[in-house]
């Protein structure tokens, strides 16, 4: 395993502790053993218990299901860990490790904060703990999207249904091709291809398998300079599919015989069995959790098999993608995130223009000084700096041949705006409404500290050069031209938001687009005379309720299955917009000034527009799960 990178695109750094390996290992048996059975992950984490400990090793090719509590309990936790690290709220941490723990028998009791988790195992008979201690936090949504698929790959093939998405295939595709640098066009061409499969077979001329078919497609159309990683080989499916064969038809045989009858009419049919068996179960939560324990040292035929090394090969791939954007192009979407939020807030074409320079500058030098590991409160303080002297310093060159420009100095705390915590702030306020205040009151104040250190940067810019932000004048446009243009910059500012979470494309423009809808309604019913706090609270709602929609038409097969994405990395994208980043900056610069009384006005401004954020979100999830609308 490696150690996390404080940034919204989280990527390992490896370490080895020689002297820890070889104390571990005193005969030469056992460090052959290691070095055979370990050998993809021999870097491991230093936050957490190391992977070739020999209780775990022992089990590495074993599989998961017969091997002992703390091979189980790696697997679960890691897991756990790699959605933490992703920037993901506790509750969903939970949730994820539960997912994982379910086929495997295991009770999982967790305590989630910000950085560290402490999960007790048990399969009945034995017993372990565990802590994660992460250095630091970070966003992700791309890693946050494929643990999803890589938590229905591993139920399904552990014979339960998936959790998370309608067809598993995909699922399992996506986990043959970690190795890809864009697993959304992996699964989008997956999809497309298992959808005319599906339609071929109905007309009675499809191919044997499907599924086989649209993973070798994949395969084929991938290019070797793709890769980021080592490939995955498709025999573990094809291996996992033979099993699920016989399990469906309830025959014996060994794996050769199997291979060998693959062409024949019987193995065609015993294969649609099993892929009807699936669907039919897809989705399908348990019933009695204490079924968990019915497997639990047997060798079933029925239950297809993944080893402990298997399962860590794939989250080793997941763990150690590289961010899906350069730091120059993030700066660019930062640029635009941040033009297109001053315009939201009423700013007009020189505005836009000082805070894209800001802001696209400030977010590529962030990205730069994170991949040195540099303490996260010292970088935010400054690229903020450098953020806000860049923007100053583009109008005052602008200046030079137009005036006008001179006047706008507000226009410094749009370049500023690429720093807001938006995770961190909705996940807390999530977690508080999920009654898990521990988590919930380190977020927030991770989320304060990360505003402080901004505010402060920016009002010490200000004072040097002699800044004095009242606000951005009134642009006076057509009521019908002000909306369509609201509608256009709500949807680049939320695309370049998601950008800077390292969401894959297809996600970023469904987020934009949820984003387009409730940001332009919040704006358009607060200048009919609502207020801000109310108007925040109808948009985080809207958003909730929009991403549960197509949440749940991907469900039912009236979207692509690839379009599946978790509701988290949609809504926060699309409300992160209408965190008043104006007002917590007037706060600190009134503050600063001694101004108590104004300075008090934006902050209290400020809380209630946030706090009806995730309250918003919170209601929209009580309508729409019932795991969330009753305590239990």
């Amino acid at each position: 395993m490696g150690m996390w990178e404080c940034s919204e695109n989280i990527r390992p750094a490896h370490t080895l502790d020689l002297n820890s390996v070889s104390a571990l290992h005193e005969h030469d048996e056992n460090a052959e053993r290691v070095d055979s059975s370990a050998k993809a992950v021999s870097k491991f984490h230093t936050h957490s218990i190391p992977l070739d400990m020999e209780d775990i090793e022992r089990d590495w090719d074993k599989p998961v299901t017969e091997a002992g509590i703390a091979a189980k309990a790696s697997v679960i936790v890691r897991v756990g860990m790699l959605d933490l690290g992703a920037g993901t709220g506790s509750f969903r941490v939970r949730e994820m490790m539960h997912r994982i723990a379910y086929p495997l028998g295991v009770h999982v009791r967790a305590d989630v904060n910000l950085t560290d988790i402490e999960a007790s195992c048990t399969d009945g008979k034995d017993r372990i703990t565990e802590v994660v201690d992460l250095p630091t936090t970070g966003v992700n949504t791309e890693r946050i999207w494929l643990l999803e698929h890589f938590a229905d790959w591993f139920n399904v093939n552990l014979g339960k249904g998936s959790m998370y998405h309608h067809q598993s295939e995909v699922s399992e595709g996506l986990m043959q091709h970690l190795d890809k640098k864009d697993a959304s066009q992996v699964s989008a061409d997956l999809s497309k291809q298992l959808r005319e499969r599906q339609k071929a077979e109905q007309n009675q001329e499809g191919s044997d398998d499907p599924v086989l078919d649209a993973l070798e497609m994949v395969t084929e159309r991938a290019k070797d300079d793709d890769s980021t990683a080592r490939p995955l080989h498709l025999r573990d499916i094809e291996e996992a599919q033979y099993r699920a064969d016989y399990a469906a038809s309830g025959e014996a045989g060994d794996a050769d015989d199997s291979k060998a009858e693959s062409g024949s009419g019987a193995a065609r049919g015993r294969r649609g069995q099993a892929r009807r068996i699936i669907r039919e179960h897809a989705g399908k939560p348990p019933k009695e959790y204490a079924e968990h324990f019915d497997h639990i040292g047997k060798t079933r035929g029925d239950q297809p098999g993944i080893t402990v090394r298997q399962a860590h090969e794939r989250l080793d791939m997941i763990e150690r993608r590289k961010p899906l954007y350069s730091p120059l192009f993030a700066g660019f979407a930062s640029a635009c995130a941040c033009a297109s939020f001053v315009f939201l807030l009423g700013g007009g074409p020189f505005d836009m223009i000082g805070a894209f320079v800001g802001a696209g500058l400030g977010h590529w030098l962030r990205r730069k000084l994170f991949a040195h590991h540099l303490n996260q409160f010292f970088v935010t303080f400054v690229c903020v700096a450098v953020a806000a002297l860049a923007c100053t310093g583009t109008l005052r060159l602008i200046g030079l041949f137009n005036p006008v420009a001179l006047q706008h100095d507000t226009a410094y705390i749009g370049a500023m705006l690429f720093v807001i915590p938006g995770f961190p702030l909705i996940t807390g306020g999530l977690d508080m409404a999920k009654i898990d205040f521990p988590s919930g009151i380190q977020r927030v104040c991770y989320v304060l500290c990360i505003i402080l250190m901004a505010t402060l940067a920016g009002w010490m810019v200000a004072s040097i050069v002699h800044l004095n932000p009242e606000g951005f004048e009134p642009l006076g446009l057509n009521p019908v031209v002000n909306c369509l243009l609201r509608m256009l910059f709500a949807f680049i500012g939320v695309w370049g938001f998601s950008v800077m979470f390292n969401s894959p494309q297809r996600m970023c423009l469904v987020a934009a687009t949820i984003g387009m809808i409730t940001d332009t309604l919040r704006l358009e019913i607060v200048d009919a005379g609502v207020p801000a706090e109310a108007g925040a609270f109808i948009g985080a709602l809207l958003a909730g309720l929009l991403a549960s929609a197509w949440r749940s038409a991907v469900r039912r097969g009236w979207l692509a299955p690839h379009l599946g994405y978790p509701r988290i990395c949609l809504t926060v994208p699309s409300i992160v917009i209408m965190v008043p980043g104006l007002y917590m900056y007037q706060a600190m610069f009134h503050l600063g000034q001694f101004d108590t009384l104004n300075a008090l006005d934006w902050a209290f401004r400020a809380f209630m527009v946030i706090i009806c954020l995730p309250i918003g979100l919170a209601m929209a999830r009580v309508i729409t799960d019932k795991s969330w609308r009753y305590d239990v």
